[in-house]
């Protein structure tokens, strides 16, 4: 599904002694199919952004479009509990929303209320805790009795048992150590490319929107500050430091490399690591 935003603003509180500007004329299209990383610092308008795409928020002015779904600060949006369906969200620590009994029960919850039958509810599940790399038998215990990380998966797996086509994520990783952050990054890449979804990370890791984003839109003060491929934005350094964002590590090593020891490696979502054995390899052949 195609996202446009077009010269979207939000008000929270308007009229009144809180009023606050969340997002001021903010346009932009995510192309259906595309892996778009939306960063920015606290207060850039993130969080706001992500609520209007699956239509917890209506823009103040200007209009959203989801597919064939506009939503606008005039009328009322045509079927609004069709386009939750389609549009995903797993919010910050989604293992905070778990609350029924069992694990299926818990993954088959969306399902269930948007009257999807119990046979296509059983096989969704089943496609759902394969999806989130955990084992079947988990299906029949209590979601509480797991482990933080299959907590985790298990409400994501009921994200995706509602068979989405937008999945937008709200700093997935967070609260975990570098290796679960990695193995669920990469989980989601993974789901991203076999489903082919239109998949949107608001996050505030530069290093996960190189490694896996195709687009980047930076916010700052709910507006636009920048947008474009990864490997344009992220090196420009003195517009990444007016938002207080830094250049990822990956790229400083590459600029590094280049500038000081004239070697030019190109970049396919390597880690540091990685880079460094081929550039042992590089030297090692020039001698």
């Amino acid at each position: 599904m195609d996202i446009t935003f077009k010269d979207v603003s939000y008000i929270y509180q308007p009229n009144t002694p809180f009023e606050h500007r969340a997002l001021s004329n903010l346009s932009f299209h995510i192309r259906s199919g595309s892996f778009v990383a939306v960063i920015g610092h606290t207060g850039s308008g993130k969080s706001t952004l992500l609520q209007h795409l699956n239509g917890l928020l209506r823009p103040t002015a200007g209009e959203v479009d989801i597919g064939s779904y506009k939503i606008s600060a005039e009328g009322k949006t045509k079927d609004i509990k069709s386009l939750r369906e389609k549009a995903g969200v797993v919010f910050q620590y989604p293992e905070h929303q778990l609350f029924e009994e069992t694990v299926e029960k818990d993954i088959g919850f969306g399902p269930l209320n948007f009257h999807v039958e119990q046979e296509e509810i059983k096989r969704r599940t089943q496609e759902a805790i394969e999806a989130v790399n955990l084992p079947e038998e988990l299906l029949q215990r209590s979601p509480f009795d797991l482990s933080g990380g299959q907590m985790r998966r298990v409400a994501i797996a009921g994200v995706l048992a509602m068979e989405p086509e937008v999945l937008v994520l709200d700093e997935p990783t967070a609260g975990l150590d570098p290796r679960g952050q990695r193995e669920i990054m990469d989980m989601f890449s993974a789901l991203h490319k076999e489903k082919k979804l239109t998949t949107v990370l608001v996050t505030h890791s530069m290093e996960d929107a190189l490694r896996y984003a195709d687009h980047i839109i930076i916010l700052k003060d709910g507006r636009k500050h920048m947008e474009g491929p990864p490997l344009e934005v992220l090196v420009r350094k003195e517009e990444l430091e007016q938002v207080q964002l830094d250049v990822p590590e990956v790229i400083q090593f590459l600029s590094g490399v280049e500038e000081k020891l004239g070697y030019s490696i190109s970049y396919h979502n390597q880690d540091i690591a990685q880079l460094a054995k081929e550039l042992v390899a590089m030297v090692k052949g020039g001698r």
